[in-house]
């Protein structure tokens, strides 16, 4: 069984595409793997901020349409690239293990921690989520906007003479560049974007095959998280415009369910916790995106 896998060109997501073609050969030795390069509309401008040049989707609307041509068999994407609603005749398949979901800092030479940036500094990042949040732990820093792939903005470090970077713990362990990270944000100073650090297993509704094949490599744990974090992103109604987070805790058989919410400039910035049981992932997720636009609602009107 020849199986063709489609995946951006960067370094990180054939990292990941491979990964995901390791975990499946484990356990299905004698199926072939052929990988697919497609290059999408957010790899193409590069100059540009995201939030100026499209909505999510960004990252995944050319792979999807060869997935629906029978071009490819297998998308490989990361989960917080994705809209919150599926091309029709799309599903997602099992959510393998996630990476670390966390934000970190790298920093310039001579600086360790996210108090030797001094007063004043300047720290890139594209996200407003990661802008907003980290603005509050230290609001006399200058954020400066960056894009690129994780190599491309290390090296924007000395190229821009700024004192550092905000970037996804996850890229950076995949990439095998754990040594670069200078500090680890807790999920009180920032939290993550829905399903940071999680892989979206994207195939045709009627692959049932495939599908069979995914649910080898499923983690119930990372499935629980994304379907929490993912229901509060379709509640907020959440796109790359506006700063939004959430991180699911799984505890046993209870999840607590964070969230973040924000105004386009920043000026209003929402976080409200939820607990829940195993099994109610999806309706905690939309009771807290409700909770929170409610709140947001007072503010605006």
């Amino acid at each position: 069984m020849k199986i063709v896998v489609g995946s951006r060109g960067s370094k990180l997501a054939l990292s990941q595409t491979n990964w995901v073609i390791d975990k499946l050969r484990e356990n299905f030795p004698k199926a072939l793997f052929e990988v697919k390069v497609i290059k999408t509309k957010g790899d193409k401008i590069q100059n540009v901020s995201l939030d100026k040049i499209g909505d999510k989707g960004l990252f995944v609307k050319e792979i999807e349409k060869a997935l629906l041509q029978n071009e490819i068999d297998l998308a490989i994407h990361s989960f917080k690239d994705m809209p919150s609603e599926l091309p029709k005749g799309l599903i997602f398949a099992g959510v393998p293990k996630r990476e670390d979901y966390r934000d970190v800092l790298i920093l310039r030479e001579g600086l360790s921690n996210l108090k030797d940036i001094p007063i004043g500094g300047k720290i890139g990042t594209g996200s407003k989520r990661r802008k907003y949040q980290f603005l509050k732990v230290r609001p006399d820093i200058k954020i400066v906007p960056i894009r690129g792939n994780i190599d491309s903005r290390i090296r924007k470090i000395d190229e821009m003479n700024i004192d550092g970077i905000i970037l996804a713990a996850a890229g950076i362990k995949r990439l095998g560049l754990n040594e670069k990270i200078n500090y680890y944000f807790n999920e009180d100073e920032m939290l993550p974007a829905p399903s940071q650090g999680a892989l979206a297993l994207e195939i045709r509704k009627d692959d049932i095959r495939l599908k069979e094949m995914i649910e080898k490599i499923r983690d119930e744990k990372s499935a629980i998280q994304v379907k929490a974090e993912r229901a509060f992103l379709e509640g907020v109604n959440g796109s790359c415009h506006i700063p939004i987070g959430a991180l699911c805790i799984v505890n046993e058989e209870q999840i607590i369910l964070n969230g973040l919410f924000g105004s386009d400039d920043g000026s209003i910035l929402i976080k409200k916790s939820i607990t829940g049981n195993i099994g109610e992932e999806e309706k905690i997720g939309k009771e807290l995106a409700d909770e929170i636009m409610m709140e947001m609602r007072k503010y605006e009107g």
